[in-house]
């Protein structure tokens, strides 16, 4: 553990989820997540700021990106196997329906979108994006995968409107 730090996060503090809730599993609902993110959210921008927040989520989300990569998926070299893999995982989790619409890897540039996200589906519409954490998360994945930084952006989300959380992904060179 780092000095000063009392949570340094690991896959291991998932737990063991059989072992824990035997009755209840591996299931918790939407509400109950999204009741944790943007409680989580609110308080934190009263501290930080809205920008500062934006920052801890889009990290939080490379973290996660990261450990889920390790964790979850098999490494591969082959993209159609990495993205088949990354979309039956997302589904299995109920976090959303990732489909793609744009892959030019010659370029370093794709546009993917998430439907039913867990974020921000049904959601209210709003002025502005939420999906901040999706977009580290996603960054994340892609970097594990092609060894290549990445920077993602939501250009569509529920909250604007849209009935899909649309992401553009630009490698960074």
């Amino acid at each position: 553990m780092e000095q000063g730090r009392k949570y340094t996060f690991s896959w291991n503090h998932i737990g063991d989820i059989a072992d824990g809730r035997p009755n209840l599993g591996n299931t918790a609902s939407v509400e109950a997540y999204r009741l944790m993110q943007f409680s989580c959210r609110d308080v934190m921008e009263q501290y930080l700021g809205t920008e500062k927040t934006d920052e801890v989520f889009y990290q939080a989300g490379k973290l996660a990106g990261k450990e889920f990569y390790n964790h979850v998926l098999t490494p591969t070299k082959d993209f159609n196997e990495f993205l088949r893999q990354l979309q039956l995982a997302l589904l299995e989790l109920g976090i959303g329906i990732l489909r793609v619409e744009k892959t030019d890897l010659e370029h370093g540039e794709l546009v993917w979108t998430v439907s039913e996200d867990i974020d921000c589906s049904g959601l209210p519409e709003m002025d502005f994006e939420i999906c901040t954490y999706d977009e580290g998360f996603i960054s994340s994945l892609l970097e594990c995968f092609s060894g290549v930084p990445f920077q993602v952006k939501e250009v569509d989300c529920w909250c604007t409107g849209d009935r899909t959380c649309r992401f553009r992904a630009k490698a960074i060179k």
